[in-house]
């Protein structure tokens, strides 16, 4: 009985260093892992024309110029940004005195954002009618304050012309520009 006794406890030690002997706690690794955020560009985008109702010398022609959208693809930390709007004075024919109505004729307000995304405090720059400006000079239109990472607005911006009691009759054609930094 002794034989077998050291053949079965010979055997096991056999097998226990053929496994690579007796099993014991398994350590810790480390692995590091890395990844990139890709990262766009601020911009802006406008509709290419937009045609107001008609009007008559002395009155006032009201209209929105369509949708005018913030894109901030930079995924900053901090993110901001300021949207501003100006104008070339309106003329038709040959643009003549009695031909040209003036900038400053022409009120904006943005209005409130139409759409939002992203994290932020947005802040139109005249909210409501009562708050339209003259484009006589550059104008706030939108900004975005206390931003993260990637964000976006929308406003419908309403134009507000005081159509001169000697202008003429035709069509008045000028540029509104929206611009983002």
């Amino acid at each position: 009985m002794r034989a077998k006794k050291v053949l079965i406890v010979g055997s096991v030690a056999l097998l226990l260093t053929a496994l690579g002997g007796p099993a014991s706690a398994a350590g810790s690794g480390n692995t590091t892992v890395t990844f990139s955020i890709t990262t766009g560009a601020l911009s802006i985008t406008v509709p290419s024309s937009a045609g107001l109702s008609a009007g008559t010398p002395g009155g006032t022609i009201t209209g929105q110029l369509g949708a005018v959208t913030v894109t901030d693809n930079r995924a900053l930390l901090t993110a901001s940004w300021t949207s501003t709007v100006s104008s070339t004075d309106y003329t038709t024919g040959g643009g003549a005195a009695s031909e040209t109505i003036s900038k400053s004729n022409v009120s904006y307000w943005s209005g409130p954002a139409t759409a939002t995304t992203g994290v932020g405090v947005f802040t139109p720059g005249q909210v409501t009618a009562a708050q339209a400006q003259a484009l006589s000079s550059t104008l706030t239109a939108f900004t975005l304050t206390a931003g993260v990472g990637n964000n976006s607005a929308s406003w419908n911006p309403t134009l507000v012309v005081a159509v001169p009691a000697a202008a003429v009759g035709g069509n008045y054609t000028g540029t509104v520009t929206h611009s983002v930094a």
